[in-house]
């Protein structure tokens, strides 16, 4: 099968699919469940690249396995998430109700629509690793697959120690900024766009390889600019203020690196 004709392919079922999703997300007045749906759907575009791609049989399925693991760990992470607060929905998509205010449902469609396309695009290092015939794996793969179990491991322990201290009503308002979120104000979207490193580490042992670069650099400008970290600080300012405020001054935003000390204020 031509790579034109499977991209062709995993498109329409991925524009069928999120449109079902939406579906379903009117139905029980949650749209967070989107990011169930997109987490899963990536996991599910690799797997058919593996199954159906043409490249060395040990390549695909390894490749496959990474992001099969991977969206299963984060999209059950979300699916838990969404289920213990529904119906209470996500703080994004409840500002979107907001600002989409008189067209939300057809914008929201469009949106689902367009979560679906991203899937495809973000999918790129899966199928040019899927593609390529050669035998045998190269350094950058197993490189890429290092950085892989660092990054998804990372992101695990982030993930359990927010959720940790959230169970604790004693640290109820509080600001994390314990174990991996001293270092960091969003470990997990830091590892998460390592993951995504990883993947073009692992994609760019195959021709045209370094195209993608795209991935990381697209997860990068989400996370910093668009739905990632702006959106987030903006709702814990909102419900933990000055706490926050002072976590901000103290903390990285994204990389990793250690505690600034404020230095005292002279009375």
């Amino acid at each position: 099968m031509s790579a034109g004709l499977l991209v062709l392919l995993v498109a329409g079922a991925l524009l069928v699919l999120f449109g079902l999703v939406y579906l379903l997300a009117r139905a029980i007045d949650n749209y967070g469940v989107v990011d169930i749906a997109w987490s899963y759907a990536l996991g599910g575009t690799a797997l058919a690249y593996a199954l159906l791609g043409p490249g060395w049989p040990v390549r695909r399925a390894l490749i496959g396995a990474l992001a099969v693991v991977w969206s299963l760990r984060l999209g059950t992470h979300l699916l838990i998430r969404v289920a213990r607060h529904h119906p209470e929905e996500d703080t994004r998509y409840r500002q979107l109700r907001q600002d989409w205010k008189g067209r939300f449902a057809a914008k929201m469609a469009g949106f689902f629509q367009l979560q679906a396309l991203s899937v495809v695009a973000l999918s790129l290092p899966f199928l040019l690793a899927c593609r390529n015939p050669a035998p045998g794996l190269r350094p950058l793969e197993f490189a890429g697959t290092a950085l892989w179990l660092l990054a998804v491991t990372g992101e695990a322990v982030a993930d359990a120690q927010l959720a940790a201290f959230r169970r604790d009503p004693a640290r109820r308002g509080q600001v994390c900024a314990a174990g991996l979120w001293r270092l960091s104000r969003h470990p997990n979207y830091f590892c998460e766009w390592l993951i995504w490193v990883a993947y073009f580490l692992f994609a760019l042992a195959s021709p045209w390889g370094w195209i993608a670069f795209f991935s990381p650099a697209c997860i990068l400008a989400l996370l910093l600019s668009v739905t990632g970290i702006p959106m987030t600080e903006a709702q814990s300012l909102r419900s933990k203020g000055e706490a926050y405020r002072a976590y901000q001054r103290t903390t990285s935003a994204f990389l990793p690196w250690f505690p600034r000390r404020l230095a005292r204020r002279s009375r």
